[in-house]
């Protein structure tokens, strides 16, 4: 699976910019990272929002703002942003500092939303730079707890989102507390039926292997000591969480405490969303956009 640096390579290499819709603009990461992104030729910004606040913000942190195109709009309010991005305006929207109920009432409308019928979840794309690994997690911010046809839904954005990322047979660890299958964790009895449904080739390309500890999807190590095999133990660049209770944890645990690289989209959407905290750096707002881009642009 490529790394930030690939992807920022190839966003640099885009023919023509890609529309981005800013929900909640008036944010001063939002504008740096849009601002940094524009100039490198990765993007066509579009701010939605208090526009007299985003201009305010933009002065205070000297970002020019006559090649944004700035759209009147609520500031707690992301319809200004899907409908441009519904309307074809722009291929990929981006939350801003909006709450997500916020930015999921618009994005769930029926006539003009994002819906397409399948389980919208955010995938996060993790870097761990000393080991060389890159893996997405997923459901880290939306289903709270899926049911198992949402959680079918979840592993199959999970590993579309692999094979454009370059994982051509993507290995996807089903999470869980124990890689034993038992009736007291029914989460671990939905992971096995999902094994032998992916066994069966019912998910394309990949392969899918769970119940998986966190220790048994990621260590080789501790795979060979508990004599657990098959192609995704110890190897594993797609984890897909029972609940977002696990998946949130884990995920801003390694955020928090690790030497790392992330960015985050939501999936199931009609165009890829830029999701992540409101509290996020520019950093993760380019990784994110990077990430988005080549989900909309390819290669």
């Amino acid at each position: 699976m490529e790394s930030f640096d690939a992807l920022f390579k190839q966003a640099s290499a885009l023919a023509e910019p890609v529309g981005v819709a800013a929900a909640g603009g008036a944010d001063t990461t939002v504008i740096q990272a849009l601002d940094v992104a524009r100039r490198r030729g990765w993007v066509r910004p579009i701010l939605t929002g208090d526009v007299d606040q985003i201009r305010e913000m933009a002065a205070g942190i000297d970002v020019d703002l006559s090649q944004f195109e700035l759209i009147p709009d609520d500031a707690g309010s992301a319809f200004a942003a899907v409908k441009c991005v519904h309307e074809g305006r722009a291929e990929l929207l981006m939350k801003g500092q909006i709450p997500t109920p916020s930015l999921m009432k618009a994005i769930l409308q029926r006539e003009g939303g994002l819906r397409t019928g399948k389980t919208i979840c955010q995938v996060v794309l993790m870097e761990i730079p000393r080991d060389d690994r890159r893996f997405l997690m997923t459901d880290t911010g939306v289903t709270v707890d899926p049911t198992p046809q949402q959680l079918t839904d979840i592993l199959q954005s999970a590993i579309g989102i692999a094979h454009k990322l370059g994982e051509s047979e993507p290995r996807v660890a089903l999470m869980a507390a124990t890689e034993k299958v038992t009736d007291l964790m029914p989460d671990t009895l939905v992971a096995d039926e999902l094994t032998q449904r992916a066994a069966a080739g019912e998910f394309g390309a990949c392969h899918v292997q769970g119940p998986l500890s966190f220790d048994l999807a990621y260590a080789v190590d501790a795979s060979n000591k508990k004599g657990i095999g098959g192609g995704v133990a110890g190897a594993a660049n797609a984890m897909v969480f029972p609940n977002l209770l696990s998946a949130n944890l884990t995920v801003k645990g390694i955020m928090y405490t690790a030497d790392c690289r992330f960015g985050g989209v939501l999936a199931g959407t009609s165009a890829p969303v830029v999701f992540m905290s409101r509290a996020d750096s520019v950093d993760t707002r380019l990784n994110s956009l990077a990430y988005a881009i080549r989900l909309v642009r390819g290669r």
